[in-house]
């Protein structure tokens, strides 16, 4: 289903006591480049490309950024950095899909159990950068996200995913007592994603 939003019902960010998070700009380029850059490793097997390559540079971080703050502004999908209380350090990013995006339209989607695609309206991915793992950044924005879309963007359901390859991310959703609900195969793609509810 797509996207039903308008300006009245995406939120412009959300306040914790541990983060911020607000719409990535391309003037994040510099700090949104060091959490990539410091998380590389580990975004290879989320992303499941080559992506950020070893001499990515903040240049091209920047037209990144410039594509993602664009595609929030026509409401094609939503793209929020994570920022310190101080907002001096990026701590990783979250991304909202319309569920009819042109990704998953030529990926094959299994259902475990009886539930529906069409259902959900979005597909939400995060990342945290690296050094903030150890302090359980990554469980506290899960946490956020798994209420936040249904509570202030009134989402008519969504899911989170993320890529099989990035285990240590599926063993914290696994253990967070979220539920698999489909996994998804993208054609150029290694491994498969899990969506989870």
């Amino acid at each position: 289903m797509p996207f039903t939003m308008t300006d009245e019902n995406v939120p412009e960010g959300l306040t914790t006591d541990d983060f911020i998070l607000r719409p990535i700009t391309a003037a994040d380029a510099e700090p949104d480049y060091a959490a990539v850059m410091e998380s590389r490793e580990y975004l290879r097997g989320w992303e499941q490309t080559g992506w950020p390559a070893d001499d990515f540079t903040v240049e091209a971080n920047r037209e990144d950024l410039e594509m993602l703050e664009r595609r929030h502004a026509e409401r094609r999908a939503f793209t929020y950095t994570v920022m310190d209380p101080a907002e001096t350090e990026c701590l990783g990013c979250v991304y909202f899909m319309p569920t009819d995006a042109r990704s998953f339209a030529g990926a094959r989607i299994t259902p475990v159990g009886d539930r529906r695609w069409e259902d959900y309206e979005a597909a939400v991915y995060f990342w945290v950068r690296r050094s903030r793992l150890e302090t359980a950044t990554d469980r506290a924005l899960l946490d956020v996200l798994r209420t936040w879309p249904a509570k202030d963007w009134s989402l008519r359901g969504h899911l989170i995913v993320t890529s099989e390859l990035f285990t240590q991310q599926v063993g914290m959703i696994e253990r967070a007592g979220l539920q698999l609900r489909f996994t998804v195969e993208e054609p150029d793609k290694p491994g498969r994603y899990l969506a989870y509810e």
